[in-house]
């Protein structure tokens, strides 16, 4: 194992904040299981009513995904989610009802709960975080499973916590063979380690997000912000390369003094804001 690693594990939350965290979320999620039973009780599935996904009436999110979004969010964040989600889910609600009854089979694979058609409700299919979270909350004691959501982050703390190289067929795996063969390797290498062997997968995942975190993506505001603000850098560059033009022709045709052809450079450094006239002024220089 790497020193590093067993470094890192050792120095993992000393204080204990995290685990406090952790085992408080796990009350919850106990609590959770209580209200919906479904996986001791999967005929009950067929109560859940519109309201308990979205409550029309009130514009709020229903009972069971307040649960999931809110109360539950130190078991993985989700991002992006919108009432328009929700009231897509109640409208079909009897299709949620059916992928919840996949969820709590216990003859289905992982890989089959996320393979499931989720997509078919519109705002739950793409890498399928919300339905990887429903999941996790009802499976989460198979101890085969990490609430680790995102594709791209389980293929990033695997690619830092093991040298196994990734199979061949990997790439034409499915989402859910894809999340299934992730988090059985990393759970695989949990379970090697004398000190993280103990450790569930809401702590494990936790030490693997703090430990490792992952590269942020970057947002469609913050590519604009960016694209803005090299077209702003690229548009200085342009008029700088014109100032000095204008300077050296200036100097060439002894219109300036090399006094003047020293001192403008730094005006325009110190005077930002007089940009546009320093080269208009030289410009007026040119002509006479």
């Amino acid at each position: 194992m790497d020193t590093y690693m067993l470094e890192q594990i050792g120095a993992f939350d000393k204080d204990g904040t995290f685990k406090n965290q952790i085992d408080q979320t796990m009350v919850l999620l106990q609590e959770f299981r209580t209200k919906y039973p479904y996986v001791k009780k999967p005929d009950l599935i067929e109560t859940l009513t519109a309201d308990d996904v979205f409550n029309e009436s009130a514009g709020n999110v229903g009972d069971f995904f307040h649960w999931i979004e809110f109360r539950l969010k130190e078991i993985g964040y989700l991002s992006h989610l919108y009432s328009e989600l929700y009231r897509n889910i109640r409208e079909h609600l009897e299709e949620f009802k059916d992928l919840l009854r996949n969820v709590v089979d216990k003859n289905k694979s992982l890989a089959e709960k996320v393979d499931a058609p989720w997509q078919e409700i519109s705002g739950m299919g793409g890498d399928k975080h919300l339905a990887k979270k429903i999941i996790f909350c009802f499976n989460y004691d198979t101890n085969d499973i990490l609430p680790i959501f995102k594709t791209s982050d389980l293929e990033y703390f695997l690619d830092k916590i093991t040298t196994n190289p990734i199979p061949d067929n990997y790439p034409r795996l499915t989402l859910g063979e894809k999340y299934q063969f992730l988090t059985s390797e990393l759970i695989k290498n949990k379970e090697k380690i004398s000190q993280t062997k103990p450790w569930g997968p809401v702590y494990f995942s936790r030490f693997l997000y703090e430990t490792f975190p992952p590269p942020r993506n970057i947002t469609s505001l913050e590519k604009k912000k960016k694209r803005e603000k090299e077209e702003q850098k690229r548009q200085q560059q342009q008029k700088y390369a014109e100032f000095i033009e204008l300077l050296n022709e200036l100097r060439k045709n002894n219109k300036i003094s090399a006094t003047e052809r020293r001192a403008y450079p730094k005006e325009w450094d110190n005077q930002k804001n007089r940009r546009e006239q320093l080269i208009e002024e030289l410009k007026r220089k040119k002509s006479n």
